[in-house]
């Protein structure tokens, strides 16, 4: 049995990975779906203080208070520099990562970092009612919650290298719209030519895991 954490992106909670978590208890594992603080079930909880590294803790608290060895850590969009972040703190409780379309963030960049004029002006969408969240955009989800700023701008500090790992996937969705390209196609096609990675291109808008649930899963239990 394998355990998976699944750690949602941007504005979305942990209802965005509900239908894989039962898939992969179907198939005989554990699986948390986490909605992070102020987001979600948790919206309640959001303050102008919630930041990246309030969501780093939400994931390192998780694997440690569950008491995790060998945990699986599954993180969309955004929530690959959040997944990155745990794993650097806690790495002898994380045997694989899986980057659904996701940042994969280097010592020192937020997910502001690497992402476009585009996503940039996402996440400053609806800044100006409070200063200090993003609001989610008109297609979203109704689901969909505003969204901590201050976590997509601020670096990931880490001690180590994600070589430590030796299981590794990135999951790179090919159908975003031409007026808005992706912002992962450098990344993808430069983890393609290492060693150590697992690149799979799916049919896939932005929301892999309701546009592309099937290929999604597959990529997944292959790390069980």
């Amino acid at each position: 049995m394998t355990t998976y954490v699944l750690v949602p992106g941007a504005w979305h909670g942990a209802w965005t990975f509900e239908p894989l978590a039962r898939a992969l208890r179907r198939a005989g594992h554990e699986a948390y779906p986490l909605s992070l603080t102020g987001l979600g079930s948790r919206r309640h909880l959001l303050t102008p203080s919630v930041n990246l590294d309030t969501h780093i803790a939400d994931v390192v608290n998780l694997l440690v208070d569950e008491d995790i060895p060998e945990a699986v850590l599954v993180g969309h969009s955004y929530g690959g520099t959040v997944i990155t972040g745990a794993a650097d703190r806690v790495p002898e409780r994380v045997k694989g990562l899986v980057y659904v379309d996701a940042v994969v963030p280097q010592d020192g960049q937020s997910t502001w970092s690497p992402v476009s004029d585009n996503e940039r002006a996402w996440y400053l969408n609806g800044t100006a009612e409070n200063g200090y969240t993003s609001a989610p955009l008109p297609f979203f989800d109704p689901r969909t919650t505003p969204h901590p700023l201050a976590s997509l701008l601020q670096a990931v500090r880490l001690e180590g290298g994600l070589d430590r790992f030796p299981e590794k996937s990135y999951v790179y969705a090919t159908g975003w719209p031409t007026p808005s390209p992706s912002p992962f196609t450098e990344l993808y096609e430069r983890l393609g030519g290492l060693p150590d990675w697992r690149t799979y291109a799916v049919d896939s808008g932005r929301d892999v895991m309701r546009e592309a649930p099937e290929e999604l899963l597959k990529v997944v239990l292959g790390h069980a």
